[in-house]
């Protein structure tokens, strides 16, 4: 966790400023987003969901590409960026439903969604917890479980608290959210990540087309995401020379990348882009 809020800390520092979003009232949140990319697009919008600790920008060069040929609403969850913290703990399950509510506020019927991290999750919960939202789905180096991590990083959560947080006043992610309260908010994650979760029954039932992205040198370990992309149907049989057996979702690793850099080039836009544009 620590490699992960310095490499934030790297990203923030060169990222261009956010474009000026929007807020709205939402499940008792004030929750801040932006939409980006050609508001007349045929597809769907993509529903853009960061990872812990950060925002909006950390999505890097990727934003950009996966808003060149679509609209992109791209939302920071409760206590991060510029989305205020409330009265509750931080949870997969009730940020996936202030999605869902975000949605309807907007009056959008079906979006596709992409999560990194943490925003993985909520993606995740989102297709579990509102199938009729999601027309296509997209989860970027998420386990299903807790387990799914490698244990370094499960005891890295166990240590994760208010201390941590203390650190991050002087980084350059506080002069960008002055208003975030991260001693608050890393004990929040660090509650959330403790959790004995387990998604394996509900992920097997989503019917929305899937794309599992990891990083060939994850945080996740490699049998879970084979695990991952065979309860989602991938890895049952050969695709035949017609591509006929193929399952409807895809998998990629990204070489040469870690959890905590993936997203330090275009490489997932690029992935994602041809999975999106299909009908």
């Amino acid at each position: 966790m620590i490699r992960l809020v310095v490499t934030l800390l790297t990203l923030a520092g060169t990222m261009a400023a956010q474009t000026p979003g929007q807020y709205a009232d939402v499940n008792g949140l004030h929750m801040y987003y932006e939409r980006h990319g050609p508001t007349d697009a045929k597809a769907p919008p993509l529903v853009l969901l960061h990872g812990g600790v950060g925002g909006i920008t950390m999505f890097g060069p990727n934003l950009p590409a996966l808003a060149a040929g679509r609209q992109v609403i791209a939302v920071e969850l409760q206590g991060h960026g510029h989305t205020a913290d409330i009265d509750r703990p931080l949870r997969f399950e009730l940020m996936a439903d202030d999605i869902a509510a975000l949605a309807a506020q907007l009056k959008i019927a079906q979006v596709d969604v992409m999560g990194y991290s943490m925003g993985g999750g909520v993606a995740l919960q989102v297709a579990i917890r509102h199938p009729q939202l999601v027309r296509r789905l997209v989860v970027v180096c998420e386990p299903i479980k807790r387990t799914g991590f490698f244990p370094e990083v499960q005891a890295a959560f166990e240590h994760m608290g208010p201390e941590a947080g203390a650190a991050m006043k002087q980084s350059p992610l506080a002069t960008m959210y002055p208003n975030v309260n991260w001693a608050t908010l890393f004990t929040k994650i660090g509650d959330m990540a403790r959790q004995n979760y387990d998604w394996s029954a509900d992920v097997a039932k989503i019917t929305s087309p899937t794309m599992l992205i990891f990083a060939d040198a994850d945080a996740v370990t490699p049998a879970h995401m084979i695990e991952m992309w065979g309860l989602l149907g991938g890895g049952k049989r050969d695709a035949g020379l017609d591509g006929s057996g193929r399952p409807p979702g895809r998998l990629a690793i990204v070489p040469g990348t870690t959890h905590y850099d993936i997203l330090s080039t275009d490489a997932v836009a690029r992935l994602a882009v041809p999975f999106l544009d299909r009908p």
